[in-house]
């Protein structure tokens, strides 16, 4: 078992930043691949970024290029996603997930294990 625990979440105006974190327990963080994904009121979930299980190697979806990195840190067992120039239409639940596959899946099916959750919600 993995327990995921999400935080920073919180109320921003459009074009200002937050910084997520995600704090990893239970088994051997570094052998699993993160990911971030989010879900709007009335919307399907949605992937947002996945990290390889090293921190090499990263994917986003094309609405978050260029905005959102994530980033990890093996040692903490923690995962971060930090969005910077945030707009409304990012307003979302954002949950981590924990995939113990290799690949840089996008899927939600594919991850094994989930945080609870953490509001973000952009003003504008």
């Amino acid at each position: 078992q993995v327990q995921l625990v999400e935080s920073g979440g919180g109320l921003v105006q459009a074009g200002g930043s937050l910084k997520l974190s995600c704090v990893a327990s239970g088994r051997t963080f570094s052998d699993y691949t993160m990911g971030w994904f989010r879900q709007a009121p009335g919307k399907e979930r949605e992937f947002v970024a996945v990290i390889t299980r090293s921190g090499r190697i990263s994917n986003y979806v094309d609405s978050v290029k260029g905005r959102f990195t994530i980033s990890r840190d093996n040692a903490k067992n923690t995962v971060h996603l930090q969005m910077n120039s945030l707009k409304p239409e990012d307003t979302a639940v954002y949950y981590c997930a924990a995939d113990s596959g290799r690949i840089l899946s996008t899927t939600p099916k594919r991850y094994n294990y989930w945080g609870q959750g953490t509001q973000v919600t952009v003003s504008s």
